[in-house]
């Protein structure tokens, strides 16, 4: 479970200390990208929770998410499609599905 809390913390602490700007035409694929490796992670932490953790699970899921979310954005970008939007619905759902299962794990463990 301290994995991916640790990861997280490291990709907020070197994404605040970086001095890097996204220009504004990759803006969709770098958002759709972050939503899904905090998939990942809050999938990681869940699944830590739960006692199923898999360190190779969770860094493919986390790296082939952001992948593949990127290449939609993308592909919906050239055929002037906003596919990101069905991107970030299904990524969101996922998180607050995900945020739903760890809070009722830490409820009835208390």
């Amino acid at each position: 479970m301290i994995l991916p809390l640790l990861g997280l913390l490291a990709g907020l602490a070197l994404g605040f200390l970086a001095p890097v700007t996204v220009p504004v035409a990759y803006a969709h694929l770098c958002s759709v990208a972050l939503l899904a490796a905090l998939d990942a992670v809050f999938g990681g932490v869940r699944a830590a929770a739960d006692g199923k953790f898999d360190d190779r699970v969770f860094l493919s899921g986390f790296f082939s998410n952001a992948l593949m979310a990127a290449l939609l954005v993308f592909l919906g970008d050239r055929l002037g499609i906003d596919l990101y939007f069905v991107a970030l619905f299904a990524f969101g759902l996922r998180i607050f599905k995900n945020l739903a299962r760890l809070r009722r794990h830490l409820l009835q463990r208390r």
